[in-house]
């Protein structure tokens, strides 16, 4: 007698067997019957991005690196989930669930003992941000993230948005590999996605389906719409991401359900759109001085330098002073370019606002500025008042269409990415988050015209229409992203 398991096995092989000869069977009857008949035109509807589509593997080797592994401590007990109806105790599947879930212990009174779970996420941008499921992260007394290279990072939590089930983490590092964001709300049904994920703990693993719907509201009470797909996935793979044919993110997987008498063979993602939400409320704010001079500031690019007259693209462009402030009791106006405090030299406004930082109140101090083309110095003093220097490069809120905050390239990020103008971008918001833009990408061009400072890409923002080609440059490659305008 067969052992049942082997039984079951054998018969699926069997049945297997008999459907694929089916098929080949009919093979040729389906060419020949479609053969006769001069076949009518098909009116097709080519994807927006036909162009810009890749392979999986092309996905999965250029994209990979920036999946990560997590593993989250708790010493919190957890209740016991049953294995699912029908598996049979000898069933090789039921020696992996129980090893996968977390099981109550027998033992009845024994202190509470650390349970790890692993958990899969993706970086988003070079200095270590990382997108996840919250129910990976939450309550962790402990997480580490783990890189493909096997470096290990003790990860911060900066949110746990439970609603959502979208969490954001941070490790301490730089110039890490990155994913590219795309546009859930344009997911079709019926489109092919690959999943990159970090099941059991081991190295990254690969799965591939098809989108089954979209907007799927769950009956459990979920207050959001999720992508429903076909992909397998397996429990650690919670919190990866689902890229679609571009290499773009569309949405991040969420763990299995158990229960399957009401969701058999389906698997979900969370939106991309609605990740980028929860992690746009939790962005790094700018640099404020405690000191305060009470002016709003900007970097003069090449563009603004020529504009003004400056010997060379450096120095911090006044753009407005707050009434009652230090700066405007030392006679500073708008216009003014500030090249140097104290003795420091100013080539960027993040410069002023590191050094400004580090004055006590009341200190006094010389700044000199070019002011109608001609060398000007003045002296402030500094007072204990809230007010800031900001370095607002682009101010990513009324008036700004695209939602950017961005500063001219330096010297140093014109030798690193090769590139001789372009915008570095600082933070992101609206439109541009939602098109998958971040923080670290270089803005080259806006509707195939090169751009060099803030004006002229504020001027191309209010020539467009409802859609902006924006060419950006992350990680020494370029590609084009559509956004969407306000």
């Amino acid at each position: 007698m067969l052992h049942p398991t082997f039984a079951r096995t054998f018969r699926r092989a069997a049945a297997l067997a008999v459907f694929l000869g089916c098929c080949l069977s009919l093979q040729p009857i389906a060419i020949a019957a479609g053969a006769a008949p001069a076949p009518a035109k098909a009116v097709g509807i080519a994807p927006a991005n036909a162009a810009a589509l890749l392979d999986f593997p092309t996905i999965v080797e250029r994209y990979g690196p920036a999946v990560v592994n997590i593993s989250a401590t708790d010493k919190e007990p957890q209740t016991s989930v049953p294995p699912p109806k029908g598996l049979a105790p000898n069933d090789p599947f039921s020696g992996f669930f129980k090893w996968a879930v977390p099981q109550a212990s027998d033992a009845q009174g024994n202190p509470p003992r650390a349970i790890s779970g692993t958990g899969s996420g993706f970086i988003v941008s070079p200095d270590g941000m990382i997108l996840t499921t919250a129910h990976v992260v939450d309550g962790a007394d402990q997480v580490t993230v783990r890189l493909t290279d096997q470096r290990e990072f003790k990860a911060k939590v900066l949110a746990v948005d439970a609603q959502s089930d979208v969490a954001v983490i941070q490790i301490a590092a730089t110039k890490l590999p990155t994913v590219k964001l795309g546009d859930s709300s344009r997911v079709r049904v019926g489109e092919p996605v690959v999943t990159i994920g970090a099941p059991y703990g081991f190295e990254n693993t690969v799965t591939a389906g098809i989108v089954s719907a979209t907007g799927r509201t769950l009956p459990d009470g979920s207050t959001f719409s999720f992508l429903q797909t076909d992909v397998s996935v397996n429990p650690d793979n919670s919190g990866g991401p689902v890229f679609n044919r571009a290499g773009e993110v569309v949405g991040i997987d969420v763990q299995i359900y158990a229960d399957t008498e009401r969701y058999q063979s389906l698997t979900f993602a969370i939106p991309i759109n609605l990740a980028n939400e929860v992690r746009a409320r939790f962005q790094p704010q700018p640099n404020v001085a405690p000191g305060g001079l009470g002016i709003d500031v900007q970097d003069v690019g090449p563009g603004l330098s020529a504009a003004l007259g400056l010997p060379r693209a450096a120095g911090v462009l006044v753009n407005s002073v707050g009434p009652g402030t230090p700066a405007a009791a030392s006679g500073l106006r708008p216009g003014d370019v500030i090249v140097q405090i104290g003795d420091k030299t100013i080539d960027r406004s993040a410069e002023l606002v590191a050094y400004v930082a580090r004055l006590a109140p009341g200190t006094n101090t010389t700044i000199k500025l070019i002011r109608n083309r001609k060398a000007v110095t003045i002296n402030v003093t500094f007072s204990g008042a809230t007010e800031n220097v900001e370095a607002r490069q682009t101010e990513a809120g009324a008036g700004d269409r695209l939602g950017l905050t961005m500063h001219p390239l330096s010297e140093d990020e014109r030798r690193t990415s090769g590139l001789p103008v372009g915008l570095m971008v600082d933070q992101v918001a609206g439109p541009a988050a939602n098109a998958g833009i971040q923080p670290g990408d270089i803005v080259v061009s806006l509707n195939d015209t090169l751009v060099e400072s803030q004006e002229q890409a504020a001027s191309l923002e209010t020539k467009a229409g409802k859609t902006i080609a924006v060419l950006i440059q992350r990680n020494n490659v370029r590609h084009f992203v559509s956004v969407k305008l306000k």
